[in-house]
């Protein structure tokens, strides 16, 4: 995909591999949409990407624990943006590290099921209309190797709770989704594939958790720019790449029944039903 004259929205990309994605984007020639939390990042970024001639760039703040900060978020995109060719959903908060604590978001779901997951599930929804409208169009759904099979009697771990667990389980939501919107769009020119970037980045994420970095940003970078860019993913949706091989994901993912569950479950908790 050649980006000049394209929108890319890139969600969590005032750090880490976000922010690299979101330079490199710029430099090809896109118009760049940042996500973030912090105003004073967001500022930051655009400053630097004005700095390189990068003037197509703007900044959106929303808090993704909050499913109204969501509607937000992609009410500003849709009244802003005459399309929306590109989708990276690629915010998220990490396992927090052997300490990890439940907690919930504003909406009283797990805080790790409803960022990494049931946020870019809502956004991405919300935002279908404009990407279709886009078409040929790409979603990117930042995942993990770290991936747990979704007890759907007790999605919100209040028992047994470990922040790895937690995280690991929002991750194979992510990649349920993919599949099942690649199952939805792929006849309507939309492609859907989910990633494992790199191996504990050199991130605020993984410094917080505790792990010693194992990769870069860089690296990370080129695998989601891969499936963004590449020719050899054109139509070829609802795959799972491990930085830019495709692999296999955890079982669950490709059990149709879950991902029925998971489906229905999400539309309730973020009052899409209906």
């Amino acid at each position: 995909m050649r980006l000049v004259g394209k929108t890319v929205l890139i969600t969590g990309s005032t750090d880490g591999v976000g922010r690299l994605v979101a330079k490199r984007i710029a430099a090809e020639g896109a118009r760049v949409l940042v996500h973030g939390r912090s105003i004073e990042r967001g500022a930051s970024l655009l400053t630097e990407l004005r700095a390189e001639g990068r003037t197509d760039a703007d900044f959106l703040e929303a808090d993704l624990s909050s499913l109204a900060e969501v509607r937000k978020l992609a009410l500003a995109v849709d009244t802003s943006e005459e399309r929306l060719d590109v989708l990276i959903n690629n915010a998220g908060i990490g396992s927090g590290g052997p300490a990890g604590k439940r907690a919930l978001s504003a909406d009283g779901y797990e805080l790790r099921f409803a960022v990494n997951y049931l946020a870019g599930f809502l956004l991405t929804r919300l935002l279908l209309p404009k990407i279709l409208a886009s078409t040929p169009a790409r979603i990117v759904n930042v995942a993990s190797l770290g991936q747990a099979p979704i007890d759907f009697a007790d999605v919100m771990i209040t028992r047994g709770y470990t922040g790895t667990r937690a995280y690991s389980q929002s991750k194979l939501a992510q990649i349920m989704f993919t599949i099942d919107l690649h199952e939805e769009l792929a006849e309507k020119g939309v492609t859907v594939n989910s990633l494992h970037p790199a191996t504990y980045m050199n991130t605020t994420m993984v410094r917080q958790s505790g792990a010693t970095p194992l990769s870069t940003v860089e690296e990370g970078a080129e695998a989601i720019l891969h499936l963004v860019l590449s020719p050899e993913v054109e139509e070829r949706g609802g795959l799972f790449f491990d930085r830019r091989k495709e692999a296999r994901a955890q079982a669950q993912a490709y059990d149709q029944a879950a991902r029925a569950r998971l489906r229905a479950l999400s539309l309730r908790l973020t009052g899409l039903e209906g």
